[in-house]
């Protein structure tokens, strides 16, 4: 039978939350800070370009994605992890682990490793028809675990061969087969001497209560949902920081001014003569250069006249 493949999701789930939480967090700065800040320096047009773009936020949705899928994903192994212990601590006997299922059995066996101080990591690998169903680390040694929920027949020597084969194919310490009911003859042979060990139902239920009874959970903070949500909250807070300022200032307008071609002097101002004191007299009009015919006429004209006013208004100086 063909192992199934588990997906990325499937496999932060089976993290710490907290680790799901910051491989979120990771992601999205890297996406949206950390692509723009390598490749704005680069020297070729087309990385920095793009480094560029970056910068300005074309990659924030897939950042904004992958933070979500990542927390969603840590919110599943928060709910995960607390169903585990109610399913440790509802075990009442024997019967009680023959009405699970197989799945039911490996996150039993998980979380009692678990309280007793193992990192577990449950691999998917295994399924109902073997395979390595999960990993415990403890002191720098690794150790490698398959369950066995069968019911109507004994565990064989061929399982404990195949899992010895995997210990030192993996390079692991130990290898634990955990079986609901016993092993035979043969197997236990087999393991005696090497490092495996057999642990049948009877055995398993005995570790269960004793667990139930010294209460030998995780209590950690990290078991609340405020740890949960107070790291969610730190962490929109330091991206809110990391991310640019949504208001600029507008660059100031260039304004060039062609002083020859927009200045325009006044002209002085030129009072104008005022009229004669006589009350008859004219003032005299003198002739331009641009004046025309017509004009010149009129002109002619009026000083004529003015020089009359004059002749008959002027007294003449007696002659001495």
């Amino acid at each position: 039978m063909a192992k199934r493949t588990t997906s990325g999701f499937e496999q932060i789930a089976a993290m710490p939350w907290w680790l799901g939480i910051l491989i979120g967090l990771i992601g999205y700065v890297a996406i949206r800070h950390g692509i723009g800040w390598y490749l704005a320096s680069s020297h070729s047009p087309v990385l920095a370009g793009i480094g560029r773009m970056s910068a300005a936020g074309a990659y924030a949705p897939l950042a904004w994605m992958l933070l979500i899928g990542c927390w969603l994903a840590a919110l599943a192994s928060f709910i995960g992890r607390g169903r585990r212990r109610q399913l440790l601590d509802s075990q009442t006997g024997i019967d009680s682990l023959r009405r699970m299922s197989w799945r039911q059995f490996e996150q039993l066996a998980g979380e009692a490793f678990r309280r007793q101080g193992y990192a577990v990591a449950e691999t998917g690998l295994g399924g109902a028809d073997g395979g390595i169903d999960l990993i415990l680390r403890k002191n720098g040694k690794t150790t490698l675990v398959q369950c066995k929920q069968w019911q109507n027949w004994q565990v064989g020597v061929k399982v404990v061969r195949e899992m010895y084969g995997l210990l030192l194919h993996h390079k692991a310490a130990a290898v634990k087969i955990v079986a609901l009911g016993y092993y035979t003859s043969e197997a236990r042979r087999f393991a005696h001497g090497k490092p495996i060990e057999l642990i049948h139902g009877g055995e398993l239920i005995a570790t269960v209560r004793s667990l139930q009874k010294t209460r030998a959970r995780a209590t950690s903070p990290l078991d609340t949902p405020l740890a949960l949500c107070g790291s969610m909250v730190a962490s929109l807070l330091l991206i809110a920081a990391l991310s640019p300022s949504t208001t600029t200032v507008p660059p100031p307008v260039a304004v060039s001014i062609d002083t020859q071609a927009t200045y325009r002097p006044e002209p002085a101002y030129i009072p104008r003569p005022s009229a004669a004191s006589t009350p008859h007299a004219q003032p005299t009009i003198y002739a331009s250069e641009s004046q025309n015919d017509a004009e010149l006429r009129e002109w002619k004209k009026r000083n004529a006249e003015s020089m009359k006013i004059l002749e008959k208004t002027t007294k003449e100086m007696p002659l001495r």
